[in-house]
């Protein structure tokens, strides 16, 4: 992974002093909440509904042990003893009292990391795919480009006070784990005819208030003209964006008046200005990041399928983990492990500090000391040896971290909401809570099939409930608590925006009414192989409204 070299050390060092004297200038009352509001944002800083709030900054949600120690420290001696991981591959601490944030980033910046970025109307922290570096099916690593793109777009003065925020994402397989077509730019790395690397561009996709699937504005980009074409595009944005409204400020708004085809032009037409100049990336700038990202020795481990097989045999819950949180890596002997951050009943993406220094202590004894956050909310061990699996299994069970339902129904992707957001019109976490609970039992998950269950608590659509294959939004009606469910969406190579299919249901009613949803879909699947997913995009919403809203239905 990446290490700070001299400036990047000296330059957060900077910052954790700077923001260290804005704060005590605030706790003395010689600026106000006003003035310091754009202060501490910057230095991911927000105010939400109860306390002041910690965004952490994690490129591309690559993480050491080292790192994740520092953040299970952190959450036990400057919060309540537990961090939120987010859907930006970011952590979150909700409870951080505004005196301790110095200290924090100073800790921080001992292990080389930071919260610059993590807010404001500036490029947000690259994600890519969680995978990446470990996929078998990857035609190369994406993140040393989203770590070329973290370098380049850092306090980049021409960008930092941008219409509004903008989020880039990589990933480097076809199937996309990255959700880069809901994402302001999304970048693809592939390789052309010649065996070229370079990138398809998407621009223009997003959540929030108004969904909107990206558009592809060029099927093949070089790898030496990824700064300048991205430069290109946020000129292009930064000069037409709208900053009258900010509902209306995102670019994905830009390319839906401008046209997909007219922003390509103009985006054409800026980047010939840029292409041949100081933004060209030599290969040999290219080949130095790549080298922070070369993969560990991977040293053959033949008695991993063995070892496997008789685990299986002794251990019915080890084998239905391995089914379930176990993927394929790109050397035969080893696997990536999905440690799940959603057991039944629990708050999703939530870990305690001794969880998160035993995930330290178990990456670092058998997955070459490194961890990654998923956009999904869960952490991932790349690198693990299949001869270890057991050993990991048992591990996690010791620490309570070794649900096995990735990709099941309780694997449900899940905001904060207004148990803590100050933006937030109704709770995400209990009805994720209640949702996994009602699903618990993991027969009946296996049985259902893959189901990609999301949840937001505002039209933010921080919990990606637009891309569900169910999704469930929170709003507020004459002082209650409503939640509106969405239908078909997926975040994948196919992505697609959910359905809103009727009127909304009462907090008290909307588990039963997912219940109904997952029970029609399980009458009429055409057999266990077709998913939920599959079988909405055949049969339509009719029969679900049908379920949920009987005459109504028939009457609209």
């Amino acid at each position: 992974m990446y290490r700070y070299d001299e400036f990047d050390q000296d330059f957060v060092n900077a910052r954790v002093a700077e923001f260290s004297d804005q704060v005590d200038r605030r706790l003395a009352g010689q600026i106000t909440e006003d003035q310091f509001r754009p202060l501490r944002l910057m230095n991911g800083v927000y105010l939400q509904l109860h306390a002041y709030m910690l965004r952490v900054a994690i490129p591309y949600g690559t993480l050491s042990s080292r790192q994740m120690r520092m953040l299970g420290h952190i959450a036990r001696k400057y919060d309540k003893g537990y961090g939120h991981f987010t859907t930006r591959q970011n952590i979150q601490y909700n409870w951080p009292a505004l005196s301790d944030m110095p200290a924090i980033l100073a800790d921080l910046a001992s292990v080389e990391m930071h919260a610059i970025q993590t807010s404001g109307n500036c490029i947000r922290n690259v994600t890519a795919d969680h995978f990446a570096g470990a996929a078998a099916d990857e035609v190369a690593d994406p993140r040393p480009y989203a770590e070329i793109l973290r370098q380049w777009s850092s306090v980049h003065p021409e960008f930092s006070y941008l219409p509004r925020k903008f989020k880039i994402a990589v990933t480097g397989a076809e199937r996309d784990r990255a959700a880069i077509q809901v994402h302001d730019i999304g970048l693809h790395l592939k390789r052309n005819e010649k065996g070229e690397l370079g990138f398809a561009v998407y621009v223009g996709g997003g959540q929030g208030r108004t969904p909107m699937v990206a558009k592809k504005i060029r099927d093949f980009l070089p790898e030496e003209h990824l700064l300048s074409y991205t430069t290109a595009i946020m000129r292009v944005y930064n000069l037409h964006g709208r900053r009258d409204n900010k509902y209306k400020a995102r670019i994905k708004i830009l390319v839906h008046e401008t046209g997909a085809e007219e922003l390509a032009r103009q985006v054409e037409v800026e980047w010939e200005a840029l292409k041949d100049g100081e933004l060209k990336l030599p290969d040999a700038d290219i080949r130095a990041i790549e080298a922070y990202f070369a993969p560990p020795a991977l040293t053959p481990r033949p008695e991993g399928d063995a070892a496997v097989k008789l685990a299986r045999l002794d251990s019915r819950s080890f084998s239905e983990w391995l089914d379930q949180n176990v993927v394929t890596h790109r050397h035969p002997d080893y696997a990536a492990v999905t440690i799940s951050l959603k057991g039944i009943g629990e708050a999703p993406g939530d870990a305690t500090d001794s969880q998160m220094e035993a995930v330290a202590d178990i990456a670092e004894k058998y997955a070459f000391d490194e961890i990654r956050v998923s956009h999904e909310q869960n952490l991932i061990l790349p690198h693990v040896a299949r001869a270890d699996l057991k050993a990991v299994y048992d591990a996690l069970v010791e620490i309570e971290l070794a649900t096995a339902n990735s990709n099941l129904i309780t694997d449900i992707i899940a905001c904060p909401g207004l148990d803590y957001c100050a933006l937030a019109n109704a709770r995400s976490i209990p009805i994720a809570q209640e949702i996994s609970k009602r699903f618990g039992s993991l027969e009946r998950q296996r049985e259902i099939g893959e189901l990609k269950l999301k949840i937001s608590g505002c039209i933010n659509a921080c919990g990606h409930h637009h891309v569900g294959h169910i999704g469930i939004l929170g709003v507020e009606k004459k002082g209650a608590e409503l939640y509106q469910i969405t239908l078909g969406g997926s975040g994948d190579e196919n992505t697609s925006i959910g359905e809103i299919i009727g009127r909304g249901f009462g907090p008290d009613e909307v588990t039963d009414a997912i219940e109904t949803i997952v029970d029609t879909y399980l009458g009429l699947r055409l057999d266990p192989k077709e998913t939920f997913l599959d079988a909405y995009r055949r049969v339509g919403p009719a029969p679900f409204k049908e379920v949920l809203y009987g005459s109504e239905a028939k009457a609209a």
